[in-house]
């Protein structure tokens, strides 16, 4: 795949897609070949920082003790403080709707502990705990804007189950030029993690949110 396939399968799909009565979004599907993800390094699960929005606003929600607590809520979608905690911790029902509700979750470094007994057990198997591979785990006295920011162009890219990634990679208000350099941000750090680089890559395809998906050729 290279950056003038990829103009071409974009320009395909805005020529066949219908007007919408909302923002489409473009995703990329990699179809993946020739591994075996029972084993650990067969697996993916890692995250990119893109140069560009990748098409619709990240919801972000800050977990932090009383250092942090004026900054997350000058900053971020929510903040659950410290005090708070416990009332998730009791309630299941409602740390659910928690997890479903937020794209990422910022974490105070110092009470990642108590972060960890109060939200793990719904968090965890739904890959939200705040993750330090992306930025999320910070020390109490920081400027949250930089962190939020740069989380609105960060995706996780995971293929531990099935050979498959599927991704949002901008929308149809961004420029083709844009989305594209996101496209190849992503394939060439996907390749890079593969055992088997590029052989390991079955068929490449781009599709709108309400569209067929298009092959690249």
């Amino acid at each position: 795949m290279n950056n003038k396939n990829v103009l071409e399968t974009l320009k395909k799909l805005r020529q066949c897609s219908k007007k919408r009565n909302f923002r489409q979004t473009f995703d990329l599907i990699l179809n993946l070949k020739d591994l075996d993800l029972k084993k650990p390094d067969h697996q993916l699960d890692f995250f990119v920082t893109l140069h560009y929005s990748k098409g619709r606003e990240v919801k972000v929600c800050a977990l932090v003790g009383p250092e942090l607590q004026d900054e997350g809520r000058k900053v971020c979608d929510e903040t659950i403080t410290q005090d708070s905690f416990e009332k998730y911790h009791k309630d299941k029902k409602i740390t659910k709707k928690l997890a479903e509700t937020f794209d990422f979750f910022i974490a105070q470094a110092n009470i990642m502990p108590k972060i960890a007994s109060s939200f793990g057990t719904v968090f965890g198997p739904r890959g939200k705990m705040p993750n330090p591979k992306a930025g999320c785990i910070v020390p109490p006295k920081i400027n949250l804007k930089p962190v939020y920011d740069k989380l609105q162009k960060t995706i996780r890219v995971k293929a531990k189950t099935v050979p498959l990634i599927q991704c949002a990679v901008g929308s149809e208000e961004m420029k083709d030029e844009e989305i594209s350099d996101n496209i190849m941000t992503i394939y060439n750090q996907v390749i890079h993690h593969l055992p088997g680089e590029k052989n390991n890559i079955k068929s490449i395809y781009l599709k709108l949110t309400m569209g067929k998906p298009e092959k690249v050729e």
